[in-house]
This record gives C-alpha cells, structure tokens and sequence, in this order.
C-alpha cells in the first residue's frame, strides 16, 4: 500500500527558493493586515500580518526558509513591534519558515492553542524525515531548526488593545481560525481554500467533510469583508468567495466518491469537475485516503 512519505517524496517537487511576493494590504479604523501568499513552492500559503499604530502580530509562517528570511524582512520594513507569532495550524507549511522570523523578533512570543502544540510535537519528526532532504538548505532538518509554540488556549489576542479572536469550532477538531471584527476578517486555520484542490486527507470521513461544511456556514453567517484563504491561487480574491469554493468542491467530492471505482478515478472526476486549478497533489492524496488506498496521519 502506497504510504504518506512515498506519495509525498514523489509527487511534488519544490523549488529551493519559494519566495514571499509583496502581501496585499487593507486598513480599515486602527487596524491594517497584509499577507504574503507563496505560490506553489509555497503549498499556495499566504501568513498574514495584522498591524495597530505600533504594535503587530503574525499569523502563521510558511513552508521554506527563504520565505521566512522575505517575510522576516516585510515584517521589519513596517517599523512595528512584533509581539505575537500565533500558529494556528499544525501543518509543517505554517510553521516550518519560522526561524528567520524569530531570530529577526527575539522578544516575540509564539503562540499555539495546546492541542496544535501536541499535534506539532507528535509529528515534527516525520515532517523534518519527509521534507528536510527534499527542501535542503530551503528548509529545517533537525529539531533545533524548528519553533515551537508555547501553548496558549486563551479566547483572544490583541494588537494595540484591539482584540483578534479565536475561534475554536466544536468540529472538525482542532481547526482554529481567527476573527477581526474591527476589519470584518477571518484569517488562519485550514478552513478555506480558493482556486486550488482542497486538502481532505486529513478529514477521510464524509461525516467529518459535513462538519466541515458547517463550520464554513458559520464563516459565512459572520457576512465577514475579509477572508484569506489558507491555500489560494495567486491572486484569489480575499473574500467570501474562498467560503463559497471550499464548500462548493467538499459538497463534489462526496458526490464523486460513491460513483469513483477507484482513486484514479475519483482524481479523474474531480479534475473534471475542477479543471485547471492547482495543488494537484491534494487531490492526488486526498483520492487515495478516501478510497482506502493509502494511509494518512
């Protein structure tokens, strides 16, 4: 049976310098955020930074180093004080490109909700055996390479006193996003995607798919202004309509999988349904943990 690593080691090629493009801003009262989207190298990633009059937070890094050395380096151009890096999402691409960022921000603390600092610390060693040889100097290769958050399970944040919220959905477990109601914004979390294939390996039932269609419901009863897409083609506009894809493609896959003999096939269908748009190794992955194919996780 194929495995997690194999599929992984064969299926993507990264690029050793996945570079930061400029972020988009938007300011609205005393607040202003700006995210950095990766591009493919990247796994589509965009970190954001929300910005008060003096103070700054970031909101989860990327995958490769040089993305963490451009971001660090945006970060410093604002002439801000960065207090606060929240990891809201246990994938090795929210937090891997961490360590320039803290070496630039020493006095930065680093957050995560306790449950994201388990699920890093149960998997980090796998991450570091599957990607340190793939992303080379690009990437982490030893513990000490990698931050780590200190656990933090409090409701909010705040930058300037303005208050960020955390939003914890009672299901799928352990999918944080964050909430600005000052900007109307939703960022963080592995909630949204927009123009690229959508991660299901990690939610292999069609049970746990409709939880995760209702929470993108309670996003959208939020009528939020602002929503960055965890994964997102470059230049995917910032808003609902990240909701409106993600929920449109979970809804496709369900109906696809009974019809699909195989996970070539349901790809296939899905491809069909979705032509053209990236992250082909999400569905790739995602077909086979559905189809009993490949163990995930």
């Amino acid at each position: 049976m194929l495995t997690r690593r194999n599929v992984m080691k064969t299926t993507l090629a990264l690029g050793a310098a996945s570079l930061l493009p400029a972020g988009i801003a938007r300011a609205e009262g005393g607040l202003k955020w700006t995210h950095y989207p990766t591009g493919p190298d990247g796994f589509y990633r965009a970190p954001v930074l929300i910005e008060g009059p003096t103070e700054a937070i970031l909101i989860d890094g990327g995958f490769t180093l040089p993305d963490g050395e451009a971001l660090a380096a945006a970060i410093r151009a604002t002439g801000k004080k960065l207090t606060t890096i929240y990891i809201s999402q246990s994938d090795p691409d929210y937090y891997f490109s961490l360590r320039p960022v803290v070496d630039a921000f020493p006095d930065a603390r680093v957050l995560a909700a306790s449950a994201t600092v388990a699920a890093i610390e149960a998997n980090v060693d796998g991450k570091l055996a599957t990607w340190g040889p793939q992303l080379g100097a690009a990437g982490p290769q030893t513990r000490a390479d990698v931050v780590f958050a200190t656990p933090y399970d409090e409701a909010s944040l705040t930058v300037d006193g303005e208050v960020i919220e955390i939003v914890t959905p009672t299901v799928p477990e352990n999918r944080r996003y964050l909430w600005v109601s000052s900007l109307q914004a939703v960022f963080g979390g592995v909630l949204v995607f927009n123009g690229v294939h959508v991660w299901t390996a990690d939610t292999p039932s069609p049970e746990i798919r409709a939880q995760w269609v209702t929470v993108l419901d309670e996003i959208a009863a939020r009528n939020p202004a602002v929503v960055v897409a965890a994964h997102a083609e470059t230049g995917a506009p910032t808003d609902l309509s990240g909701v409106t894809f993600t929920k449109e493609y979970l809804v496709a896959f369900d109906e696809e999988l009974p019809k699909a003999a195989d996970a070539a096939a349901l790809e296939a269908a899905m491809k069909a349904r979705f032509p053209g748009i990236g992250m082909d190794v999400a569905i790739g992955i995602g077909s086979k943990v559905a189809k009993g194919e490949m163990k995930w996780g």
